[in-house]
């Protein structure tokens, strides 16, 4: 896939609509690269001048932070704040809730002040617009779909509404896990727990949650964070479950239902 750079955009004299932040887990896993290409399928398909920073994106800085190394997140933050109000940037996109939290909510304070959007919300305003339009038999209409509230969407920035309403666009039977919107369950990986060994305990996090989401029945578990997505698919592994329960991103969930 070509995908414009700011760099290349800026040396023909052009500005990207929004600028994608694909953050680490979007880059470098490749589980969560199959969800940067659908949002980037999607953008193509509905001709949206975006662009990436590509090689002069660095981590945020969030799990530094969230792990107490503070200098470490400083020196992360203070570079991306170099480089995008080098290029001017005032509209940020990105499909991970730990990106689009830190960018949009501590990156002030250092002097970096944007419009940071997430995945979810910006494909909710772009079916709202009409710019996303679902087939009427898409691949998973009337399919049982639960959906799992992100700390860093929920709890965190109080974003419940816009990824169920792309799921409801897409004519699935939502259920609900017993846990969900502002009572949800951690999936286990926030505060930077994704990169270190758990404490002990009776049992892990994303089991119990795993667990939580197989209990409803539904066939697809819907995420809308490159983590939450990492810790449910072990889950859903451990309980031998993966041929008959996928765990996809909303944004892949609209790449193969939108027309």
């Amino acid at each position: 896939m070509h995908v414009p750079t700011m760099a290349e955009m800026m040396a023909s004299g052009e500005n990207p609509e929004i600028l994608f932040w694909v953050g680490c887990s979007g880059s470098f896993d490749q589980r969560a690269q199959k969800i940067t290409k659908a949002f980037i399928s999607i953008l193509n398909k509905i001709g949206i001048k975006y662009a990436i920073l590509g090689k002069e994106e660095m981590c945020t800085g969030d799990p530094a932070r969230r792990a107490g190394n503070e200098f470490m997140f400083q020196m992360m933050a203070y570079q991306n704040i170099q480089i995008l109000n080098g290029y001017g940037i005032k509209k940020i996109v990105t499909a991970c809730p730990h990106c689009f939290n830190i960018l949009g909510n501590e990156y002030p304070e250092l002097g970096g002040t944007y419009e940071v959007i997430h995945h979810a919300v910006f494909l909710q305003q772009l079916i709202d617009e009409g710019k996303i339009k679902m087939q009427e038999a898409g691949a998973f209409k009337g399919k049982k779909i639960t959906y799992h509230d992100s700390c860093y969407l929920g709890r965190a920035n109080n974003i419940y509404e816009a990824p169920r309403k792309v799921l409801e666009a897409m004519d699935v039977e939502l259920v609900e896990m017993k846990r969900c919107r502002s009572n949800g369950l951690c999936c286990g990986a926030g505060g930077a727990q994704m990169f270190k060994e758990e404490e002990k305990g009776s049992q892990r996090i994303n089991i119990e949650r795993s667990n939580e989401a197989l209990d409803t029945g539904a066939t697809v578990i819907a995420a809308a964070c490159p983590f939450c997505n990492t810790m449910l698919t072990d889950g859903v592994k451990n309980k031998e479950k993966e041929e008959e329960v996928a765990v996809l991103d909303i944004a892949e969930l609209v790449a193969a239902s939108m027309q």
